[in-house]
């Protein structure tokens, strides 16, 4: 499609023909286990620590990705089995009108995270360029920075979604990240040992924050992907394949990256994951391959957030939209204090936590979804009723039980 021209359909609220639907299992994983990579992830597992003891955090690291990726995989398989976007789900549980509501909040929070995975790849980029001696200190190396991921992430999505996810991440990323947290693994548990093993393993936690709190933790990275999991599920042959592979490929990624993160926390404690992960031997390199796998972190939010946009306005195409989308981002990580506006984004982000736990609820046990769609109402009261209770009870329990934890701590 060009760029110039005018998309003759709403492609978000048309359900993919069967002849374009070409994901089988391991290329859901694929993505998914890329997805499911990421320096934050590390970031909260090492969170975790010295709070916990190392054997609680591992339940929780464990139990939590599975729960959690066992949701996404669910979401998946509604996306495939219906070949609808994540804005054709929305539009069929909670009717056509309303459904604008979550979109529009899904796409601000997608340029929010897009922004977000930005930053974070322009500090770890300024960070292993000054540790590898390449640059000194300045202000311009930032800006650099920034407008270098920007660049790759329009470049990437100006191409196709699919051929991205067969040919590059499956077939060049995917082998070249695992063989990152093989090396840093191996790394850090030689480290363990020669501290001495067992007493790390024993170690207890010094309070804090409970093993439920922690499940929460550890369940909220997968929860995050939630609003754009259909948007790529729909391209997946058949709904089986989608759940089994976006939940192998999620819970495996979550389970490494979070207790990689919690054995660095055990070994070379430091405020800066980054910097902990550089002293390691070979840690420029593997910490470099990891940061280009961030690359599709931050072009999964724009190509959703692109999706979602053209949902809402059909005469863009979707790449155009995506382009714009990866412009708008790149503009805000030149200018907003990202880490201080997260807080703003955890909240916004879980609303999604019960929007998506409605149209399980109404579409997870064979309905039509796109039936549904043709019929949809303006508005569908009822599932907007629960949806709204569902994001008071939400926010309300914690306060009430606190040791319960709360999801409303989503982060990615």
């Amino acid at each position: 499609m060009s760029l110039s021209t005018a998309a003759p359909a709403n492609e978000a609220l048309a359900p993919i023909a069967p002849d374009r639907r070409v994901f089988q299992w391991h290329d859901h994983a694929s993505l998914w286990f890329s997805l499911g990579v990421g320096l934050l992830v590390m970031q909260v597992g090492a969170y975790l620590m010295p709070a916990l003891g190392t054997k609680e955090a591992l339940i929780a690291i464990v139990t939590g990705s599975i729960v959690g990726a066992g949701l996404l995989g669910w979401v998946a398989k509604l996306g495939a089995d219906s070949g609808l976007a994540s804005a054709g789900l929305m539009h069929a549980v909670y009717g056509r009108t309303f459904a604008s509501l979550p979109i529009i909040l899904n796409i601000v929070q997608l340029v929010g995270w897009g922004t977000f995975e930005l930053v974070v790849m322009r500090d770890a980029t300024v960070a292993i360029a000054q540790q590898s001696g390449g640059i000194a200190s300045g202000a311009h190396w930032p800006v650099l920075a920034t407008l270098l991921w920007g660049g790759v992430v329009m470049l990437l999505i100006s191409g196709s979604m699919v051929q991205l996810v067969r040919k590059v991440i499956a077939r060049v990323a995917l082998p070249l990240v695992v063989l990152s947290l093989l090396w840093l693994s191996w790394q850090f548990l030689s480290l363990a040992q020669a501290q001495g093993f067992e007493a790390l393993w024993t170690r207890k936690g010094e309070g804090g924050l409970g093993v439920l709190p922690a499940l929460d933790l550890v369940i909220a990275m997968p929860i995050s992907w939630l609003p754009l999991v259909a948007d790529y599920a729909r391209h997946g042959r058949s709904g089986g394949s989608a759940l089994r592979g976006t939940w192998l490929g999620y819970a495996l990624a979550n389970m490494w990256c979070y207790s990689l993160g919690v054995l660095v926390a055990l070994t070379l404690p430091s405020q800066d994951l980054v910097q902990a992960l550089l002293l390691a031997q070979g840690g420029l390199i593997a910490l470099s391959l990891i940061l280009i796998d961030e690359v599709d972190n931050a072009y999964g939010d724009a190509y959703s957030g692109a999706v979602s946009a053209h949902s809402l306005l059909p005469r863009w195409g979707v790449r155009r939209w995506g382009l714009a989308m990866a412009a708008v981002c790149t503009a805000l990580a030149l200018v907003l204090p990202m880490h201080s506006l997260e807080p703003f984004l955890l909240l916004l982000s879980s609303v999604f936590v019960p929007l998506f736990g409605v149209i399980l609820g109404r579409l997870a046990f064979g309905t039509d979804a796109p039936a549904l769609l043709v019929k949809a109402r303006a508005v569908n009261a009822v599932p907007v009723a629960i949806w709204l209770l569902g994001v008071a009870v939400y926010h309300l329990a914690p306060k009430v039980a606190a040791e319960a934890g709360s999801w409303a701590c989503l982060t990615r």
